[in-house]
């Protein structure tokens, strides 16, 4: 048996419950229980705070743990990074109201930064040779400038509305940040064969994110050319058709050059272009 802490509400739950889903584990996400098994598969999942969970990985409370980068840097807890995930996406960066005359990173100097991030921060401008003031402040940090708090801030960024709405500025990517898949650092040879398991469903489910599988109709003729096109994983099946001259290819195409290679398909006399969504591609 694995426990897996995962965060307990937000979008980074949401995430991590999708893909244990996409995964086959069966999972209640009730918010009543902290602690559930899986119905199908050998995990209990404990729902916890996100900064809790690096440290209760590094200290064998939990086993596993999905948690955003920008936590488990600034935690600096001693547990295995598994594998990023790929989703909940965000940076850490440095926010400045909007008319303040940002000149450069030693507009910092001496200034004060609120930031629920102090140990990432203070990293960063030492290394920056900047001493500045920071503020650790929990909650909403974007407010801090506006109520004459602290000067600028350091905070998660995504969209980037929420500093718009309080008249602040982005001038500094500090880190990106995803999920994170981490480990207890020692885990038993039982456990690390559930966790085998576990990756290979997640390889298969990551495997056929942005891509389509795509069936069509193509002269026998100009086969070599339509072939020559198509980024197959390996290469594309093909299947002689019973009408005489033409043939049917199946090949798996991404997504953000699906509209390119349909084109090129259709001016190369493909017909009949099926397009099917792939759930799991299996490596």
């Amino acid at each position: 048996m694995l426990r897996v802490a995962v965060q307990s509400k937000g979008r980074l739950f949401e995430d991590t419950m999708a893909l244990l889903a996409e995964a086959g584990i069966k999972v209640s996400s009730s918010k009543r229980t902290l602690l559930v098994q899986s119905s199908n598969f050998p995990i209990e999942v404990l729902y916890l705070r996100d900064d809790d969970i690096p440290q209760s990985v590094a200290s064998g409370v939990a086993d596993l743990g999905v948690v955003g980068q920008n936590e488990f840097e600034e935690r600096a807890e001693d547990a295995d990074v598994v594998r990023p995930l790929g989703f909940s996406k965000c940076r850490l960066s440095l926010a400045v109201p909007k008319d303040c005359g940002y000149n450069g990173l030693k507009w910092f100097e001496g200034k004060k930064i609120a930031t629920s991030y102090p140990s990432i921060l203070r990293r960063f401008m030492e290394k920056n040779h900047i001493a500045a003031d920071i503020h650790v402040i929990t909650g909403s940090v974007e407010i801090s400038p506006g109520i004459g708090l602290a000067d600028a801030i350091f905070d998660i960024v995504s969209s980037g509305s929420t500093l718009v709405s309080n008249n602040l500025v982005e001038v500094e990517t500090v880190m990106k940040s995803e999920a994170l898949l981490i480990a207890n650092k020692n885990l038993t040879a039982e456990q690390h064969a559930i966790l085998d398991e576990i990756l290979f469903r997640i390889e298969a489910v990551k495997g056929a994110e942005d891509k389509k599988y795509v069936l069509m109709n193509v002269p026998t003729d100009r086969l070599q050319d339509i072939v020559a096109v198509l980024p197959g994983v390996k290469s594309p099946t093909v299947m002689p058709l019973a009408t005489e001259g033409w043939s049917s290819v199946h090949t798996v195409i991404e997504e953000k050059r699906f509209w390119e290679i349909i084109r090129e398909l259709k001016q190369l006399g493909a017909e009949g272009i099926l397009v099917v969504p792939i759930e799991k591609m299996i490596p």
